[in-house]
């Protein structure tokens, strides 16, 4: 295949859930541009909407308006659908209402852990009946809460952010240290609504406030992790270049980028701007003839953890081998991504295999065939497809619906930006 052209992601995930939540929060009406028009964004607009939010019908191309009231109590269970975001983090806005709720989600989500947010909840004095064990269904009552200074056992964008959140609707003080630093849009946003929020010897703290959040207008950058499938698909292009448009580049979340550049790769960042406290940057991206394989440490792993599918897809057309350190997280994300990434790499015929925590994929100029099972895993469907693209690769997906999670338009973008398409992965 040869890239051609531009391409605009759509608006990153992260932030659209954020963006959301805390314009729910506001006083007055918030407009958002940009915003994800996935099924994971749309389950948390629906959750907001049953706790009384009113929010205008999320579509591509139009203005999502949030008009922000005080929350009430729901009349069913809020259905989180398949959004880990959206769960964990609507529990931290809970847990500082004065209203029980009770949250659920499809089968995939009712099988992903949740103590990792309802222990240190509890420690703030919110009281939750989880007699699902560490699942989904599970009943937050919300109340009055106390002061918290917590260490996260591991580095996550969600926990952080559901004790952020916590502590803005229980308006008491939170403080947050992490083995290494997670995603921080949950924090750009606060400080740019001009929230008391500090970074203090490696911890963030957030001071209540009496004064509800004002309103604001914002436009969603796209979003990286999903840019990172179109990259990839240029870098393993046979020619051409390939202009990814309006893409956020938070430190936080480019570390695919660190990793790429170690492996041989060069995506330029031109166009850099700021958009609601988020850096954003238009990426130019083309071929790589010689990739190399390269081990990527525990502490980059937060930067990237999404890209690790697509990240072991190039590595597995990269000279030697290539380690992920501590990728266990992987484990309970959509699937068992971690098992499955190796499985579906040895069933296109590529060496690559799950030991503990590590993933570990040698190189191969072998093309790939076979049958890749996505487990409707958006992150595996959209990975192998890439892998699916090039010359004398015969990638078969068990299916394609799943990409709708976060890209909707993924599939019709890689067949525009190819001038040609040899060894076209199928379901």
């Amino acid at each position: 295949m040869k890239v051609r052209g531009a391409v605009r992601p759509p608006g990153d995930k992260s932030i659209s859930h954020r963006a959301l939540m805390l314009a729910a929060l506001a006083r007055g009406t918030s407009e958002i541009t940009g915003l994800l028009t996935g099924e994971d964004v749309k389950s948390t607009a629906r959750v907001l909407r049953q706790l009384g939010s009113r929010v205008s019908a999320v579509r591509d191309g139009v203005v999502v308006r949030v008009e922000g009231r005080p929350l009430t109590a729901p009349r069913s269970a809020l259905h989180c659908g398949n959004s880990g975001t959206t769960a964990r983090l609507m529990l931290g806005m809970l847990a500082g209402q004065r209203f029980p709720a009770t949250l659920t989600g499809d089968a995939s989500l009712r099988r992903r852990p949740m103590r990792r947010v309802t222990e240190p909840l509890r420690a703030m004095g919110a009281r939750i009946d989880d007699t699902h064990g560490d699942a989904l269904p599970l009943t937050i009552h919300g109340g009055r809460l106390h002061a918290l200074t917590y260490t996260t056992p591991v580095a996550s964008a969600q926990v952080k952010s559901a004790l952020l959140l916590a502590g803005l609707t229980g308006k008491v003080p939170v403080n947050v240290r992490e083995p290494y630093l997670s995603r921080d849009h949950t924090e750009r946003l606060l400080l740019h609504l001009g929230l008391d929020l500090r970074y203090e010897n490696g911890a963030v703290s957030l001071q209540p406030s009496a004064v509800r959040l004002p309103a604001f207008q914002l436009s969603v950058p796209g979003d990286a992790s999903s840019a990172a499938f179109l990259i990839a698909a240029a870098v393993l292009a046979e020619g051409g270049e390939l202009v990814i448009e309006n893409v956020g580049v938070n430190p936080t979340r480019t570390g695919f980028l660190v990793v790429l550049e170690r492996m041989g790769a060069q995506v330029e960042r031109v166009n850099l701007r700021d958009a609601g406290g988020e850096p954003v940057a238009d990426l130019i991206a083309r071929p790589s003839a010689a990739l190399r394989g390269t081990d990527v440490s525990a502490a980059e792993v937060p930067t990237l953890v999404d890209e690790v599918p697509i990240l072991a897809v190039l590595a597995s057309r990269a000279a030697g081998e290539t380690t992920f350190r501590e990728v266990g997280e992987l484990r309970v994300k959509e699937s068992n991504r971690l098992e499955l990434i190796a499985a579906n790499l040895r069933a296109v015929g590529i060496d690559a295999n799950a030991r503990g925590n590590d993933l570990h994929v040698q190189g191969t100029t072998r093309p790939p065939r076979g049958r890749v099972e996505t487990a409707r895993d958006h992150r595996l469907a959209m990975a192998f497809a890439v892998l699916g693209t090039i010359p004398g690769a015969d990638v078969q997906l068990s299916e394609r619906a799943s990409v709708a999670i976060s890209y909707p338009r993924f599939f019709s973008d890689l067949r525009r930006i190819g001038e040609e398409r040899r060894g076209k992965g199928r379901t």
